[in-house]
């Protein structure tokens, strides 16, 4: 089978799906859904695979929300997985552009759905709920949703088009400080303060600052402070994520985290819980000759690869990547230097530039698809580079 003329055949379908998938991508951004309840994303998508041709199995890994589609089709060869997420942000929206990793997931899936009958190995497309802090992958992970998936890939919007940008490693932290309720006028020396020993907490980190590595994160909001200001505080809270390209380094600042918040307990005489809570990702480590056979469809289709710079976020399929080969490159859809999480990538995630984005995006990871089936040598080259870079090194952890 010709590379060059079944992916030009994939394209054109890709192409002719255009208004359907960017139909999707709009209700996705109209009804925005936090973690764990995206059920109208999920319903228009596994609408769109089964209308596709794709067997769909709903609620898989015990999440009401995430899907796995199979397309009926399977031979001898790799096993590719395209990934969706569809969570939206709290107050912000679609301002991480996830409506966008969906529709390029099912445009991948779809516009290889008509040729699979001609092409080895098994196409899914799944759904991957809660990347905003839930851990969606790492459920199903851990649930044996990707047990018979070979490569896993997805594309991320962003204000640069990049192949090989890692992320941090993360967790989540939370400290809780119980003082001793008083006066705050009256008899304040009655009091033991919850909220100083938050706000010291925060001192000691920044303090700590200038002592840790270039690249790394520490970073939290106030999540209680007190109930009126006449009231010694007797209960404050934080909530910190802790962030770096190395899992051991990590581990080191969650402990460093730690003495800051003990020694503001010691000092305000606050008793402290300091707690780890449900969002540990590790570090995303990009397979470099998948990465490059993105590289190589997605400059065809006119997009130019800026080199990676500046910090770098952290999401679930990190831990992916160090299951399995896997790439989650990045597609210009808002102007440069329009900031991630913000009103204004919002917007941007209903442009005509995001739905130019998606469309280049979804043709480049069913290229990279036929090039895993249809290359000789080639899927064998992407596992044996996992095998060396990330199972014989640990990954990192």
């Amino acid at each position: 089978m010709d590379l060059s003329q079944v992916k030009a055949a994939v394209w054109k379908r890709i192409d002719d799906i255009a208004d359907e998938l960017w139909d999707i991508a709009l209700k996705i951004h109209e009804n925005p859904e936090l973690a764990f309840q995206e059920y109208k994303a999920a319903a228009w998508l596994t609408e769109a695979l089964e209308k596709g041709g794709f067997r769909v199995e709903r609620g898989v890994g015990g999440l009401e929300t995430a899907f796995k589609a199979v397309h009926p089709v399977e031979a001898e060869g790799p096993a590719v997985a395209f990934l969706a997420e569809y969570d939206a942000l709290p107050e912000l929206g679609h301002a991480c552009g996830h409506n966008i990793i969906a529709t390029i997931a099912l445009g991948a899936g779809l516009g290889l759905a008509p040729f699979k009958e001609t092409l080895p190995g098994k196409l899914m497309v799944i759904g991957t709920p809660a990347e905003e802090g839930g851990g969606g992958k790492i459920k199903l992970l851990e649930a044996g949703v990707f047990s018979d998936v070979d490569v896993a890939m997805m594309v991320h919007p962003a204000d640069r088009t990049l192949v090989e940008r890692g992320s941090l490693a993360i967790t989540e932290v939370k400290i809780e400080f119980h003082g001793k309720p008083a006066h705050a006028s009256g008899s304040p020396e009655e009091g033991i303060n919850a909220l100083d020993a938050v706000i010291q907490t925060f001192v000691g980190l920044n303090a700590l600052r200038q002592h840790i590595r270039d690249g790394a994160r520490i970073h939290g909001i106030i999540t209680h402070g007190g109930t009126k200001p006449n009231i010694v505080p007797e209960y404050a809270a934080a909530l910190f994520y802790v962030r770096d390209i190395d899992d051991d380094y990590k581990e080191e600042l969650v402990e460093k985290l730690r003495r800051c918040a003990e020694g503001a307990a010691l000092a305000t005489g606050a008793k402290l819980t300091f707690t780890r809570v449900g969002h540990e990702y590790k570090a995303m480590r990009p397979n470099h000759h998948l990465a490059q056979s993105f590289r190589r469809n997605i400059e065809e289709l006119g997009y130019e690869i800026e080199p990676p710079k500046g910090g770098m976020g952290s999401t679930d399929m990190g831990d992916i990547s160090q299951a399995m080969p896997a790439i989650h490159p990045y597609i210009k859809i808002a102007p440069t230097g329009t900031p991630g999480h913000s009103h204004e990538f919002a917007e941007a995630a209903r442009s005509e530039e995001a739905k130019r984005g998606m469309l280049a995006a979804a043709k480049a990871l069913a290229a990279v698809a036929l090039e895993l089936w249809l290359v000789p040598g080639f899927y064998e080259e992407v596992r044996r580079e996992f095998e060396e870079v990330v199972l014989k090194k640990g990954g990192g952890s």
